[in-house]
């Protein structure tokens, strides 16, 4: 049985790093909508907490997706 790793594939990277991007803000969005509708306090701020995880996330995946693309431009040299 042959257990080598699979090579490194890196070509659809930036797609897929966009993808999470985009369903990141889609869901900030909605816990915003969330946030302004409920009355709890408690809920509003565990959903408050987890939207500024999100925020951060969408930093690090933003300067992911800018060098994804700077490596995929110049063939992931």
């Amino acid at each position: 049985m042959n257990n080598k790793p699979k090579p490194d594939d890196r070509r659809d990277n930036v797609n897929r790093i966009q993808n999470n991007i985009d369903n990141t803000i889609s869901n900030y969005r909605e816990t915003k909508d969330i946030i302004k509708s409920t009355e709890d306090n408690k809920m509003k701020r565990e959903l408050e907490e987890k939207n500024k995880r999100r925020e951060q996330s969408l930093k690090g995946m933003r300067r992911e997706i800018k060098q994804e693309a700077i490596d995929k431009k110049n063939g992931y040299k």
